[in-house]
This record gives structure tokens, C-alpha cells and sequence, in this order.
């Protein structure tokens, strides 16, 4: 996240945590909004190869989440957002 954003939610009494594993933080997020790693803004090929997947939502990830967890994500999506998802986020939301 840009330094400029992290002040701003800083200063408008909003606490920013970054961590390199999802999965050490999914059972305290309320909500997780999720895009894809957009290859069109790295200039170096091997840069974005080495972190194109570094996160990915799936249903072994969303298991240790809150049972309301919401999850965003604007598409299009790549494989950052397992397409497994949707049938338990659609479930989890409407029955």
C-alpha cells in the first residue's frame, strides 16, 4: 500500500498492520478485499512472475475465517481469488 494512503488511514484513527501471510491475520478480518496483482504496471517481467500469486483466496484460507468474513474483489480476476470460492461465499451469504 502507498505510504501516502497508510498516513492518511493513520490519521483519520484507522490502524494499519501489514503482514507478508494471509493467513496469520483471516480469523481477525472482518472484511477482505482482494485484486489482482496487475501484470501492466511492472516494468520488470521477473518481478511480477515472483509475486503474481503471493496471495490466494480459497476455501482452505476462508476456513480459518470469521464466520461473517465479507469477501470484495472487483474483477477480473486471476488466480489470486480461487473460482472454488464462489459457490461458499454465495452459500455462506444466502442460506
Amino acid at each position: 500500500m502507498p505510504e501516502s494512503v497508510k498516513l492518511e488511514a493513520e490519521k483519520a484513527g484507522i490502524q494499519v498492520f501489514e503482514t507478508p501471510s494471509l493467513a496469520s491475520v483471516i480469523a481477525k478480518t472482518d472484511v477482505l478485499y482482494v485484486t489482482r496483482v496487475q501484470q501492466e504496471r511492472f516494468t520488470d517481467a521477473a518481478e511480477y512472475e515472483r509475486v503474481k500469486n503471493a496471495y490466494v483466496v480459497n476455501n482452505e484460507l476462508l476456513a480459518g475465517a470469521k464466520e461473517h468474513c465479507i469477501v470484495m474483489h472487483p474483477l477480473p480476476r486471476n488466480a489470486e481469488l480461487d473460482p472454488g470460492v464462489d459457490v461458499s461465499l454465495f452459500f455462506s451469504l444466502y442460506f
